[in-house]
């Protein structure tokens, strides 16, 4: 009994990505399909445009075969976290053989040696790091050059800096360096993306766009222009969403709980809180009296600098949207690993998965959140009800959805 491994977001899930699954499968010949979902918030610091629970009932209606939640003190982290916190749970399901993931080369030939040598974290590697951080580089720059300096493999030094410099090889990467760290027997394979590279925003091609595009039009125009992106279940379930008043979730969706806690929240609270580095918590407050409207938009326009990428800036208004501390998030609690494996949705095929991964989890299998307590799980329940209280018709159903619901059964 098989199983493949997928990492998602499915923000909203697109044909690209019912490529990437399809494809999965067949590499990999996997009878099963077990994907690690972002919950409320999303790797890059963005809310979801519809909440976790209808994202993964697009992941069913696509074929996956069981869902679970990547808790949130790993889904809202740079590539390194992120990775860690989603191989972390499909190893721990004792299931899952392979994990398959999209990069722009569709080849591991240079990740691969790359990930057995930066899986070590050398002196050598922090330094390189440290010192590039002071010449000005943001974060990502910075560990790309290191990694690239101090990987002294065959070849042009500037191959390597090329591949980290492109988001899915970045991601990728993680993956294996994560699968290294655990001693994993996942296999690993990946696929090319297809005819959309990750930022695009507007489509290049008849039937398939980024999630970034697609979102657009969505926001922009409305889900008929998006229609010809996104499979026929993803447009029911975006379209049930949106009439019931769940969606579409934006930023400016916070607007008002952001500038709030941004008003109220003294400088030494704020710089207490998980990203909120080198002064930021003074320049918050100080740009929020410059702003022409007072919109997440305009403070993150004014808050970007050479040395704060947009992502990071975005994670760390969603870390102080959630109250995330800097002990919470803290690399010696992140390394750790997750502390359960939640369940949120799964077919009949799944549910032989469940009943297998009772003899070979190293983890708790949580189906009721109510039934269980662990400081991660305290802030993915956290999440859940202030995402949904941005809702455009917030109840207290959707609020308290993770203790009055269980997980999502689909019909085969």
């Amino acid at each position: 009994m098989s199983a493949v491994g997928i990492i998602v977001e499915y923000n909203p899930l697109h044909n690209g990505h019912v490529h990437h699954f399809n494809k999965a499968k067949e590499i990999t010949g996997a009878e099963h399909a077990v994907a690690v979902l972002s919950g409320p918030f999303l790797q890059r610091g963005e809310p979801g445009i519809v909440s976790k629970f209808a994202r993964a009932e697009m992941a069913l209606a696509m074929g996956a075969d069981l869902v679970l939640e990547l808790p949130a003190a790993y889904a809202v982290q740079p590539a390194e976290w992120f990775a860690f916190g989603a191989v972390s749970l499909l190893h721990a399901t004792g299931v899952v053989d392979s994990l398959c993931f999209g990069t722009e080369s569709g080849t591991l030939d240079l990740l691969l040696p790359l990930s057995r040598i930066l899986a070590e974290e050398s002196p050598e590697l922090q330094e390189r790091i440290a010192f590039h951080l002071r010449d000005g580089m943001n974060y990502p720059a910075a560990y790309s050059r290191a990694a690239a300096e101090a990987a002294n493999m065959p070849g042009d030094e500037s191959d390597v800096l090329q591949t980290l410099q492109q988001p899915n090889h970045t991601l990728g990467l993680h993956y294996l360096i994560a699968l290294n760290r655990l001693g994993s027997p996942i296999r690993p394979l990946t696929i090319p993306r297809i005819h959309a590279a990750y930022h695009d925003e507007q489509p290049s091609h008849a039937a398939i766009a980024s999630a970034t595009a697609v979102r657009k039009m969505i926001v922009e125009q409305d889900l008929a222009a998006a229609s010809p992106y996104i499979p026929e279940s993803t447009l029911r379930i975006l379209d049930r969403e949106f009439r019931e008043g769940r969606g579409p979730v934006t930023w400016n969706s916070f607007r008002g709980s952001l500038v709030h806690i941004l008003l109220t929240g003294a400088p030494q609270d704020l710089a207490g809180l998980h990203e909120v580095t080198e002064g930021l918590e003074h320049r918050l407050r100080r740009l929020l009296f410059t702003l022409k409207e007072p919109t997440v938009g305009e403070l993150l326009q004014a808050l970007k600098t050479k040395r704060y990428t947009h992502t990071k800036l975005q994670r760390m208004l969603t870390h102080i949207m959630l109250g995330h501390t800097k002990r919470e998030m803290s690399p010696e609690a992140l390394a750790e690993g997750p502390g359960y494996l939640r369940v949120l949705g799964f077919n009949g095929r799944g549910r032989q998965l469940l009943k297998r991964m009772k003899k070979t989890a190293s983890l708790p299998v949580i189906v009721k959140p109510s039934s269980f307590e662990h400081p991660q799980l305290t802030l993915d329940l956290r999440a859940s009800a202030a995402y949904a209280n941005a809702f455009p018709h917030p109840t207290t159903q959707s609020m308290f959805r993770d203790y009055l619901e269980a997980p999502i059964r689909y019909p085969e």
